[in-house]
């Protein structure tokens, strides 16, 4: 273990644990000890431990670092009690010490006494919670505990003298704000051209943010920064103190005189943030509610806000947070219709598994019905032409709906077309089909299907069922029946072991088979009754003894009985009827 105690600096006295694996000195809040000093590099030095000993280098900084007050210029071991120098800021590297270190974190800041310049999420329920991890101050300084989020390097030199906007000018830039925001829809743009006006239009601001508030985390985020006296636009200082009391409040807040404010004594984190005079309003929304904040604060106090200030910063947040809304509300219609454009391409793809025409064989008729209750579902009908001359038929039902049942039907339609391809009968294709699912590590999901071979030599249909609802068998003189019943075996999935077995039922001259999905039998009314097997049994016995006919009839039956309910579930329809 080893250490660095702090001998010359703001937090002289300080005492700090060195990882092993490397401490960077730097000005960047990524470095692991953060020295707020403008002479120093973003990243300056490093020190780094092997084996219990202990090496620093320079990392090509501009005012280079010191050992025993020599300019290094390669990899230099450290002993016990090596002077470091890094501009201002002087440490004795020490390899052990009499007392437990007063810091014990990984990450140290000197200068500011305050948490490190940042940009992006902030946790309204912990001002100490930055998007890594905590941030952490030096013990013993002001900042300790404090609710500083953000930290500046502070230097308002070079700014010239300022004049007060002439009321024409602030009255030009608020109609330039109008004009921008009326011709920007990105909630970004809306948010940095507002903050970039408020600049205008406020002379004496030194630093400006805009938070929002997340609607699907709650935590605040900086869509918008600016500050004239730091090296980085994103050194932003930001005291959620001030920030929640706006936001609470719903009030905006003016200080003339932060270091003398009584409203603000209690947060350190305003001193040393080193805000002298600060503006905050809430961005509402139209029912009233925070959408986040716009802050202005300034470092000097020869040139505070006043109340005419504040009253024109309450305008100009009325109108950036109708902006927000709009653009809020832009960019979710155009994330829903690129959801929209994806839907309808999932479909169309969806639609080409599909058979796009009835398959022609000798002897048999063949027609069939799909529609899906958005736009892509997870029922799906399919015709395998087999090696022999016999047509198989495939109906089957994912549980669900939408792009998670779509997908699945996807991957059923292919594996069910290898197996019927590969097998010698629907029993043992059901059968093999079942195994691959069961083994696929999908999870389960309720899978019914059937299998229907048809054979036109000897004018029968093998049928093997997986839990689906039973065929409807109608004779040419209109009697119905449910078939296959017994044969049925569990849904896909349920049982990997299970052996599927198999009904023949012989097709005499205008004998049909209709195969359907639960999309039918659950279809509902306005007084949510469902449609039923009765009723489906009834339109297919009434309906013309034509396939085509019956299939229309049936269609158009389940649409008057629903009438202007919506479709809840996809529906399926085939049938095969043999003619000769």
């Amino acid at each position: 273990m080893a250490f660095l105690k702090v001998t010359k600096g703001p937090s002289a006295g300080q005492v700090i644990p060195l990882l092993a694996d490397g401490t960077i000195l730097g000005r960047h809040p990524s470095s692991q000890v953060v020295l707020d000093d403008g002479a120093v590099s973003r990243h300056h030095a490093q020190l780094v431990g092997e084996d219990g000993i202990f090496f620093i280098e320079d990392l090509r900084s501009r005012n280079g670092t010191e050992v025993n007050g020599v300019r290094i210029s390669a990899r230099t071991k450290l002993n016990d009690g090596d002077a470091i120098r890094v501009c201002d800021h002087t440490f004795q590297f020490l390899t052990q010490i009499d007392r437990e270190p007063l810091v014990s974190r990984k990450k140290v800041f000197i200068g500011s006494n305050s948490a490190p310049p940042r940009s992006g999420t902030i946790d309204d329920a912990d001002d100490d919670q930055g998007p890594t991890g905590p941030q952490h101050v030096v013990p013993g300084s002001q900042a300790e505990g404090s609710s500083v989020l953000s930290a500046l390097e502070a230097s308002s030199t070079g700014r010239g003298l300022r004049l007060n906007v002439r009321p024409e000018v602030k009255l030009r830039a608020i109609l330039e704000i109008s004009s921008a925001l009326g011709r920007v829809l990105d909630l970004e743009q809306v948010l940095s051209v507002t903050l970039k006006s408020l600049f205008k239009i406020f002379n004496q601001a030194d630093a400006g943010f805009v938070l929002l508030k997340d609607p699907d985390t709650n935590r605040l985020k900086v869509h918008a920064s600016q500050c004239l006296a730091a090296n980085d636009e994103e050194d932003v200082p930001i005291s959620m103190t001030v920030v929640r009391q706006a936001m609470d409040q719903t009030q905006a807040i003016l200080s003339a005189d932060v270091m003398g404010d009584r409203r603000f004594r209690s947060s350190e984190s305003l001193t040393d943030l080193r805000l002298r005079s600060l503006m905050c309003a809430p961005l509402l929304g139209t029912d009233g509610s925070a959408l986040g904040v716009i802050q202005l604060s300034t470092f000097e106090a020869s040139n505070p806000f006043t109340h005419d200030d504040l009253d024109l910063l309450v305008n100009v947040t009325s109108q950036a947070a109708l902006a927000v809304e709009y653009a809020t509300l832009h960019d979710t219609i155009v994330r829903q219709r690129e959801v929209e454009r994806d839907m309808a391409f999932a479909a169309q793809v969806q639609q080409g598994f599909l058979p796009s025409v009835s398959p022609q064989i000798e002897g048999f008729k063949f027609a069939d019905y799909y529609k899906s209750a958005f736009e892509v579902g997870g029922d799906y009908f399919d015709y395998v032409r087999l090696p022999d001359g016999r047509l198989a038929m495939a109906i089957g039902d994912v549980a669900g709906k939408g792009v998670s049942a779509a997908l699945l039907m996807a991957r059923l339609h292919a594996s069910a077309r290898y197996h019927l391809l590969s097998a010698t009968s629907p029993g043992l294709a059901m059968t093999e089909l079942n195994a691959e699912i069961s083994g696929s590590g999908l999870g389960f999901r309720l899978i019914t299907l059937v299998f229907a071979v048809v054979d036109p030599k000897s004018k029968t249909v093998c049928i093997a069922n997986a839990g689906h609802l039973p065929p409807i068998h109608r004779t040419a003189d209109g009697q119905v029946a449910r078939v296959g019943m017994e044969a049925s075996g569990l849904p896909l999935g349920v049982l990997p072991e299970q052996k599927f077995n198999e009904m023949t039922l012989s097709l005499a001259p205008g004998q049909s088979l209709v195969f359907y999905t639960d999309g039918i039998t659950e279809a509902m009314d306005a007084k949510e009754e469902m449609y039923g097997k009765v009723r489906l049994q009834e339109a297919i016995a009434t309906s013309a003894g034509d396939i085509d006919s019956m299939m229309n009839e049936l269609v158009e039956a389940v649409e008057v009985f629903c009438g202007s309910s919506s479709q809840r579930d996809d529906i399926c329809v085939t049938a095969v009827q043999c003619v000769s």
